[in-house]
């Protein structure tokens, strides 16, 4: 969940370990339970990591980079379809017609997403961001993780300072649930 170094460093390792965790889906028999639990870890993982870089990553992007408050703005739409998607996937047995279809789409949003992050916000971050400003945004990435929610929240604040307030409370109920129902185990 924490991998250390800078914003950029710490939210490239999540995207490794979301490719992975893709790959593990992909071996797996369709229709199996290690498919349902491939698709509860990805949920866990692409929710904190949203969450985290919704309450810090993109209000330092539209304070730190020209034209910030658009690529914020779009980073949002994009977390916005991938939570509908993980929201809809939760509601679904490995076995539903529709639960392969949805983990393509997933996919394919996901994969898009992270192009787009890592080819050109990152970038923009690389030389517009003072490093330390970078070291600190990390920190507060891999702090914000360990209280995020680890379920799909489609209607909640994406903005601070709502977000900031109710992720850790709406966290610590998610992670109640995932410990009674041994999700995410």
């Amino acid at each position: 969940m924490g991998h250390g170094g800078d914003v950029i460093a710490e939210l490239t390792t999540d995207h490794r370990e979301v490719d992975d965790l893709f790959e593990r889906f992909e071996d797996a028999p369709p229709g199996s339970e290690d498919r349902r639990r491939i698709a509860d870890a990805l949920t866990i993982e692409l929710v904190r990591h949203s969450v985290a870089e919704e309450e810090y990553l993109y209000p330092a992007v539209r304070e730190h980079l020209e034209e910030g408050d658009a690529l914020a703005d779009k980073e949002l739409a994009d977390h916005a379809r991938v939570e509908q998607l993980l929201d809809d996937l939760q509601h679904r047995d490995a076995t539903d017609k529709d639960f392969d279809r949805l983990m393509v789409k997933l996919r394919t949003e996901v994969r898009a997403h992270v192009e787009d992050e890592e080819n050109h916000l990152f970038a923009q971050l690389r030389t517009g961001v003072h490093p330390y400003v970078l070291e600190e945004l990390g920190n507060k990435i891999r702090q914000a993780k360990k209280s995020a929610p680890t379920r799909p929240h489609p209607g909640a604040p994406t903005k601070p300072p709502a977000n900031k307030l109710l992720a850790p409370g709406v966290g610590l109920v998610d992670r109640v649930r995932d410990y009674v129902t041994g999700r995410g185990q």
